[in-house]
């Protein structure tokens, strides 16, 4: 069994996400993290070294713990045990967009953040416009990040773009807006957020 521990309305949601699409049966741990308004403290139940989410332990190995969500991802859609990949796709077409959910987000809100563009530089990431415009002319050209078909990279990137959009981060350009419509148009999603719906009852 696959054990989460999630943070609701925080980036583990993709993760939660990701196991619905997948079908595969899971535990869901939720657990309080510090929060990027000051409020909320290091949870004790969570064993992250740094109190983050997500973090995933699979009992059938209790020493492998992936928290990095790229790695979650291509572990989860690699090992047929776990379940099958979306759509079909092998991991290396899941690869690719696990890596650049990351190039997508970090220099997006950095620089939304007034990081200057000395800090961008230095961190050889591109600008948030250049980022934000790649993105929506790859996207203009096809239904799914990949191409026809819905797959693991929409989860973390089209994740992460509707995300940002929701947040104000993002300029809700029609092409982004129609695909975030399209890949959260979905029962996998839908019951993800009904999960945190309920975890933020809990008040963690």
């Amino acid at each position: 069994m696959i054990t989460l521990f999630h943070a609701p309305m925080s980036r583990s949601g993709s993760i939660v996400w990701l196991l619905e699409e997948l079908g595969v049966p899971y535990e869901t741990k939720i657990v309080g993290i510090r929060r990027a308004d000051g409020s909320g403290a290091r949870d004790p139940v969570n064993p992250h070294p740094h109190a983050k989410v997500p973090l995933l332990v699979d009992a059938d190995d209790l020493s492998s713990k992936l928290a990095l969500s790229g790695s979650i991802l291509r572990t989860n859609t690699a090992r047929s045990r776990w379940g099958r990949p979306l759509a079909n796709r092998s991991e290396a077409n899941t690869c690719p967009g696990s890596s650049i959910a990351r190039a997508c987000s970090s220099p997006r809100c950095s620089a939304a953040a007034s990081v200057s563009s000395t800090s961008l530089a230095r961190w050889a990431w591109a600008s948030a416009d250049e980022v934000e415009d790649v993105h929506d002319r790859h996207l203009a050209s096809r239904s799914y990040f990949l191409g026809d078909e819905f797959s693991a990279a929409d989860v973390l990137v089209g994740g992460g773009i509707n995300f940002l959009m929701m947040a104000k981060v993002l300029n809700e350009t029609p092409t982004l807006k129609a695909y975030a419509a399209r890949i959260t148009d979905r029962p996998a999603f839908r019951r993800m957020m009904e999960r945190d719906a309920k975890g933020l009852k809990l008040g963690r």
